[in-house]
């Protein structure tokens, strides 16, 4: 077997500072590797074609030179290497990984203020994007070892994933160390994509996705799968081209219209190996490629795409982020991610699917440990999946990393507020919650998006606000505000398990909720839709997240 190091390293890469660095690779067994990096030189051998020199922890710097030597197993060799490969405008500092479907892949140069960014910035950023492809054949591997680090700059940075650079750019200003993002994600992905066939094997409700795709794979050669996988690859393509001709022309016109004049969209084509959706083929074709490089953490967006099964999500994701930590061998790697933003298309009814989702999401980060959730609800643009603007979402991202991961600010500061759980009135006419991550109180803005479908503006609600001074339950005197019952997303249920509008009365950090079709309030939620209004925030301007239960 050659001596090849692994494709994600490369000049201008960017190392973890502060942990052991992973130098690995191919090479015949026996062979010995040298890698001379920092001053000093380390050593291993090749075991089943493989090698992995280990580097001691390193402290941040940069525009070094790292050299990996490959020598014959024996004594006379050992003195001249048969290969070696330099990588030079190395950098050791902080490295993240940028993972999910299309929100994280949404490139920097097509969000807003993207392309100002490439023309004028100047970050400590740098970039490696994972060979994007879904077959391993000999095109895969060609394009791999194509793959390197990027700097930032016009030419080099229009494809990166937007959230991942603005994220990095705030994490290299304040921690003054070079940050590198590593790029891992796909548009339309399942998270079944992302994990292996064993992990989902383990759960009868995400074995789901691995029978689904045997049984359509039944009887068909790899050949097969392959070819018929690349002729709806090929038909798509020009599909999707005149499509966006016929939105072009006519903005209005319906999905089925659509479909009326250019046939089916076959979308997301058939079962194949060769396909980006199919459960565990991004997690070896992308995923494992880069493991076990170095990394301080994950940060994630994904969820759109299982939104058809998400009463499944919670058991799903909280398994591919364990998955993901046994890979690096670190069952404490941190975990950031993105809470879905509201979403809803004109044309659909609101399904609320999404809402479970979130709620999901929710659990995860209640139970799984070093996870940290960026609330988005407030940033969902209507009738669109990919809102454009992402230096907000990135931001909130960069906020956790900094409270949770670097221990620089504090918690209220990058934590949404959140329910904590029931004060008092459960079994009552009126209920109270109090919120954590809201010690200041809470405030009330109606100026957010989420009005578009709703009987009822910002501005009627507004007026609708009864605000007066008061003493809370702190002693602390503050403005009380109530919203009235047929203008909140705040629902209240009784025994019989049904759902109905609720007034909000907020005092600090204290909800109270009642509502005339409600007697004895059992269960309680709060923004339970596809897409609404958000009216709640923490006093530095965090949204209160969602929930589906007390």
């Amino acid at each position: 077997m050659a001596f090849e190091v692994a494709a994600v390293f490369s000049s201008n890469m960017v190392l973890q500072r502060r942990k052991n660095i992973k130098v690995f690779g191919t090479a015949d067994d026996g062979d010995i590797i040298e890698v001379d990096f920092y001053g000093e030189k380390n050593r291993a051998s090749t075991r089943n074609g493989k090698f992995c020199v280990v580097i001691p922890s390193k402290e941040a710097a940069d525009n070094l030179t790292m050299k990996v030597s490959a020598f014959k197993g024996n004594m006379q060799a050992l003195l001249t290497p048969y290969a070696r490969v330099e990588f030079k405008n190395v950098s050791v500092g902080e490295v993240w990984l940028c993972g999910g479907q299309s929100n994280m892949e949404y490139e920097l140069m097509n969000c807003l203020g993207g392309q100002e960014a490439i023309d004028n910035d100047v970050p400590n950023v740098r970039f490696y994007y994972t060979n994007k492809m879904a077959y391993m054949d000999e095109d895969f591997y060609e394009a791999e070892r194509k793959s390197s680090w990027q700097e930032f700059g016009p030419g080099k940075s229009e494809h990166w994933s937007a959230i991942g650079y603005f994220f990095g750019k705030k994490l290299a200003k304040d921690l003054g160390v070079t940050v590198g993002l590593i790029g891992c994600n796909w548009g339309g992905t399942s998270a079944s994509a992302w994990m292996s066939r064993e992990a989902l094997v383990e759960n009868p409700e995400t074995k789901i996705y691995v029978d689904e795709y045997d049984e359509g794979i039944v009887g068909k050669s790899e050949a097969l799968q392959v070819k018929e996988y690349r002729e709806y690859q090929r038909y798509h393509a020009e599909w999707d081209k005149k499509s966006g001709e016929l939105y072009q022309k006519n903005p209005d016109i319906t999905w089925d219209e659509v479909q009326n004049i250019l046939g089916p969209c076959q979308y997301p084509g058939p079962k194949s190996c060769a396909s980006e959706f199919r459960p565990a083929g991004l997690y070896k074709t992308m995923l494992q490629r880069i493991v076990p490089y170095s990394l301080k953490g994950f940060i994630y967006y994904q969820g759109e795409s299982d939104d058809h099964r998400p009463e499944t999500y919670e058991k799903l994701f909280s398994r591919m982020i364990k998955n993901w930590r046994e890979e690096w061998g670190d069952n404490k790697l941190p975990f950031i991610f993105m809470q879905l933003p509201a979403h809803r298309y004109k044309a659909d009814p609101d399904k609320r699917n999404w809402a479970i989702i979130r709620q999901a999401q929710q659990d995860v980060y209640d139970s799984v440990r070093n996870t940290y959730m960026a609330v988005l609800y407030d940033r969902g643009q209507y009738n669109e999946i990919h809102p454009k603007e992402k230096k907000e979402a990135a931001r909130r991202m960069a906020l956790l990393a900094e409270y949770g991961v670097y221990g620089i600010i504090a918690e209220k500061n990058a934590v949404s507020p959140m329910i904590d759980g029931v004060c008092s009135g459960l079994g009552t006419d009126s209920l109270k919650i109090i919120i954590k991550n809201a010690e200041d109180g809470l405030k009330v803005n109606v100026e957010n998006k989420g009005f578009e479908y709703l009987t009822y503006t910002a501005e009627e609600v507004e007026n609708k606000l009864e605000r007066r001074i008061t003493r809370f339950e702190n002693g602390i005197r503050g403005v009380e505000v109530t919203i009235p019952q047929g203008y909140t997303t705040f629902e209240v249920a009784g025994s019989d398990g049904a759902f109905y509008p609720a007034e909000a009365r907020i005092r600090g950090n204290i909800i109270e909720l009642s509502s005339s079709y409600v007697n004895s309030i059992r269960n309680a939620r709060y923004l339970y839709y596809n897409y609404a209004p958000v009216m709640i925030f923490s006093r530095t301007g965090l949204p209160l997240a969602p929930f589906a239960k007390i």
